[in-house]
């Protein structure tokens, strides 16, 4: 039987970083991957995470058992904090539960598996662009899916008139992604005024809003960028919330997400619990505790939880000046493109405007990977390579 199967295609991210580490040149820069790099080029530990794990070796006696479907019950409820405030009526009501899964990939598929056997007739709208694995993550769930207008290659904008133009037609119990932050390929969000226009807008069309939030405080800063979540909790309305602590943790290889629902009432909110955790149990069971170990122990530490913040905001700032130098040495080497779009985005990624044929000439003759769409990890750009990067983009212009 297995001699029958053919070879998978590479996974258009993934699948470049393969091609990155197979490539001999010294020289070769990878712009692909969604992982944040210092100023040396290496992915670093915070320094609350170091304390974090001498807290929770400390703590442990035994290896443990099997954490709940759910997770680490600390941790749930800090994420829910986090995502929401404490202070939101939401949570003080007691509508808003979480469950711990393996990154936010295993929080899409959570919301995925949970949309299809409970709404098996909706659909699910998505950004164009949007993140490449989101069609491959609601298909494997056996979700229809359709597009909604998002970003302006012309201008390098939000396309916020063709956004809404686009969901005002989406019919009530179909089911709408949107990104916290940090849009992920474009770097371009709402602002707060245009997410509250957005929630007014999920509750006169009836449509359900899931949230892609893999990126909080790389945007403009912790609270700020939650600000679509907390639009529509404001509103009343319902919602489901996929998140990842991959980045602002730097926990890239423990795996720690969460799948968030927001209903109604507590019992709405324990129901739909109920039914996400056997779509959790005929999938990973429950999730592993190390990870959740670590952000709880920070995020339950007022020392700890303002030294994360200031390493959060420390990388943040790092984005932010390699995008004003990148837009400044591009300026310097040519003016058959202007680049000064990109320091209006926000977060690890950007899209260049360069077209395929520019991409693969620039992994073929300069070792610089990037994937086919032109979106570039503006975090994998450094002093070292900045130069050399940006002589090589003008050169294929």
């Amino acid at each position: 039987m297995l001699e029958t199967i053919a070879t998978a295609p590479p996974d258009p991210i993934l699948g470049l970083t393969e091609a990155f580490n197979a490539d001999s040149n010294p020289d070769k820069v990878n712009l692909g991957v969604g992982i944040y790099k210092d100023a040396e080029g290496r992915t670093p530990t915070l320094d609350c995470i170091r304390e974090a794990e001498k807290i929770v070796a400390a703590g442990q006696t035994s290896g443990g058992g099997y954490l709940p479907m759910t997770g680490l019950a600390e941790y749930d409820q800090l994420t829910i904090d986090l995502l929401f405030g404490p202070a939101s009526a939401a949570v003080r009501e007691g509508r808003v539960l979480a469950a711990q899964t393996p990154g936010g990939t295993g929080g899409l598929r959570v919301a995925g598996d949970f949309i299809h056997a409970m709404f098996p007739e909706a659909r699910i709208w998505m950004s164009c662009p949007t993140w490449a694995n989101h069609k491959g993550i609601f298909t494997a769930s056996g979700i229809a899916q359709e597009s909604y207008p998002y970003y302006d290659h012309a201008t390098g904008s939000l396309d916020f008139d063709g956004m809404t133009a686009a969901l005002s037609k989406v019919p009530a119990g179909d089911v709408v992604l949107l990104h916290a932050c940090c849009h992920n390929p474009s770097g371009m969000d709402p602002d707060p005024a245009q997410w509250k226009q957005l929630a007014a807008l999920a509750a006169e069309r009836g449509f359900l809003a899931l949230f892609d939030c893999a990126y909080q405080g790389f945007g403009d800063d912790i609270d700020r960028d939650v600000a679509g979540l907390r639009a529509f909790a404001d509103a009343g309305l319902e919602m489901l919330v996929a998140s990842s602590y991959s980045k602002n943790f730097g926990l890239y290889n423990q795996r720690i997400g969460a799948f968030s629902v927001v209903a109604p009432s507590p019992d709405a909110a324990m129901a739909a619990m109920s039914q996400a955790k056997l779509c959790i149990r005929v999938n990973y069971s429950n999730p592993p505790a190390h990870g959740a170990r670590l952000v709880a122990a920070v995020l339950g530490d007022d020392s700890l939880r303002a030294r994360w913040q200031t390493e959060v905001a420390a990388m943040r700032d790092r984005i932010n000046s390699v995008r004003r130098k990148f837009v400044e040495t591009m300026a310097s080497k040519t003016d058959r493109h202007d680049f000064s779009f990109i320091t209006t985005q926000r977060g690890m990624f950007s899209f260049s405007g360069l077209s395929t044929e520019q991409v693969h000439a620039l992994r073929d003759k300069h070792a610089i990977y990037m994937v086919d769409s032109g979106r570039i990890s503006v975090a994998g750009l450094n002093d070292h390579n900045l130069e050399r990067v940006c002589s090589a983009i003008a050169s294929v212009l």
